[in-house]
Order: structure tokens, then sequence, then C-alpha cells
């Protein structure tokens, strides 16, 4: 497995990286047997992959706890961990205890990447919190800066990063004193809108950029035959219109033919190229100038081989132009906004 430099922080991390959002289980993904967690874990080492993300959110804590079980036999420089705390946890004081909490959930000394999960607003904020003192007066960029600059200190975090940040989110958070080493952004065949500016942005700056969703929650993976098929949480974003599930919070039609066009399209260059979709979309995701890292869930051995079988085709430049010009219809129609669950006038990554 390749590794790639994540911007100019001299943070390294493996070109395939493990998303452990469905460790421990939980209401989005359903019950996850730690026994496939522990071989997936020791599988992916094995197999060179060294990047495992996961977040304090994620199943209430249950995927740190579950990663640091999984990591608990392996030597703890074999291995970088990223997780992230929620812009509600960032004043100065909250962010060292959720940093505590986290630590001891993973069960290690240090994080190598902490992330801020979404930009500090009120917007995103209220979408951890229902304290309308937290929600209208969030925390500072001076509190978090002071904060991180403690854990750093104190050898507990590595490397500090950011979750979600469109450039004028990124500009404000690095305008102080402290360097943003990684972006982890939203980025597949389905959801290209960080193409338009933060990207390339993020290039210039010298910060890394770790794509997730990169298989879009199973549509690129072929594992449904039709929307209707698809769980109601993952029926959430700007892809499908807000009618297709009780949970959506955006209240717009959608883009539900271009999405189902782009996946015919693609579906159709990867047979002619002998490939699965997964193959195409993660091999796709990583031919990206920019892109350090793009995250993959697997929930047993079988699934994370299939995804490093992807990771390991090299697709040529007229297949990538193929898959380009097949969502580029879809790109335009969902635009350069990259919160995809919400309104583009409720976008929780721009401040």
């Amino acid at each position: 497995m390749k590794t790639r430099n994540g911007g100019n922080s001299g943070l390294r991390l493996s070109s395939l990286g493990v998303g452990c959002w469905a460790f421990g289980g939980g209401e989005y993904w359903g019950a996850q047997d730690q026994r496939d967690v522990n071989d997936v874990v020791h599988c992916a080492v094995d197999r060179g992959i060294t990047y495992f993300d996961t977040a304090e959110v994620y199943n209430d804590g249950r995927s740190e706890t579950s990663l640091g079980l999984a990591l608990r036999e392996l030597p703890r420089d074999r291995v970088i961990i990223g997780t992230k705390i929620s812009p509600h946890h960032c004043t100065t004081a909250a962010l060292v205890e959720s940093c505590e909490a986290s630590l001891t959930r993973l069960g290690t000394d240090y994080i190598d990447l902490y992330m801020i999960h979404w930009p500090i607003n009120s917007l995103s904020v209220g979408h951890f919190t229902d304290d309308r003192q937290t929600i209208e007066h969030p925390p500072g960029h001076d509190e978090v800066q002071a904060g991180m600059a403690k854990l750093q200190g104190e050898g507990k975090v590595r490397h500090v990063g950011v979750s979600n940040f469109a450039r004028s989110a990124l500009e404000r958070i690095t305008g102080g004193n402290m360097t943003v080493a990684v972006n982890q952004l939203p980025y597949s065949l389905l959801a290209r809108a960080i193409e338009w500016d933060v990207l390339p942005y993020c290039k210039e700056s010298g910060i890394g950029v770790i794509g997730y969703m990169t298989l879009a929650q199973g549509l690129l993976a072929r594992t449904y035959a039709g929307f209707a098929e698809i769980p109601e949480w993952r029926r959430r974003t700007r892809h499908f219109s807000h009618r297709r599930s009780p949970l959506s919070r955006h209240g717009e039609e959608g883009a539900e033919a271009e999405t189902d066009e782009a996946l015919v399209r693609i579906r159709s260059i990867a047979e002619k190229s002998g490939l699965t979709m997964s193959d195409v979309a993660i091999s796709w995701a990583l031919k990206r100038s920019g892109i350090t890292c793009a995250l993959v869930g697997s929930r047993n051995v079988r699934q994370l081989e299939a995804n490093i079988r992807g990771a390991e085709q090299a697709l040529s430049d007229s297949i990538i132009e193929e898959l380009n010009a097949a969502t580029r219809p879809l790109m335009e129609k969902l635009g350069p906004g990259f919160d995809y669950y919400e309104s583009r006038d409720r976008d929780r990554t721009l401040t």
C-alpha cells in the first residue's frame, strides 16, 4: 500500500484508509461484530494500511472503543489514528476533556491526527447540541487554538486537522497560530463539489485532503438495486428528493435523475473495463491530484480485500476522463456546496 504526504505537515498516511464509523454498532449502520472489527484492523495493517479514522460522536464513542480494542495487540507505531471532536466541545476546557475521553476509549497515549469535525458556527453546533447558549455563542477560534496548542505541547496530539471546512472556514481557522495538517472532505464520483474551490485551495496552501464517503455509502459498491432499497439514514443527501426519507433536512427536490444516470454510466464504464463499480470508484478517487487518502468502510475482511483491490487498480487517463464526463452533470446540478445534508442556505461548511 502506497503512502502519501498530508500536505506540508510531515504526516504521512496510507493512500487507502479505514473508515471506522460502523465500529461499535449503532442506529446508522446497524450491529457490528467486534471479532470482524479485529479481523479487519489486523488484516489492514498486514496489507500496509496505516490510517484508521473515527470520531467521538460515532456511535456515542463506541467506534473509538471498538477501534482501541482491535489495536491493543498491535505495535502503536504501525498505525496512524485519526479522530474528531465535535464543534460544541471546542472551548479550551471542553476540548481537553474530550481529548482525554477519546484517549481513554482508544486505549492510547496520543492521537496522531485530531480534527475539528465541522466548522465552529451556530448551524453546525446546533447539529450536536440543543443547548441554546452554546448554539448562540459558539466556541471562539482562539479557544480551540489554545486547547490544541496545550494538547500538542503535552504530546497528546501530534497533528491538528479539520473536517468539512470550506475555503472561508479554513481561512478563518488558519488565520491564527494553528497549523492545519489535513482537511477531511466528502469526495466520490457522486460528490465532486470540493473540486470547485476547496480542493485547489488546500493544494495551494499545503493542506492534505482525506476524502470520505468514497463509495457513497454503498451506492458505488452496487449494494442497492434501486433508490427505494437504500436505508432511510442514507437517503438524506441532496442526491435524493427530501420526500425519500422522513429524516431528510434539506427540503429540496434533489438530483435523482442525474444521480441515476451517473450510476448507469459508471456501471457501464466499469463493466467495459472488466472492473467492479467499487474498483473504479476507489481508483478514480485516488487518482485525483491533492487527495492524500481515500476512506472506505469495511464491515468484514471480504469487503476490506475488495477495497484494497480497488486501490491497487490503475485507471487509464481515458477512463478517468470518461468517468469525469459521466458524473459532470450531477456535479453541476449539486453545485459547489458540499454540505450534502442541508439546504444551500443552511450550509454548515462555510463559516
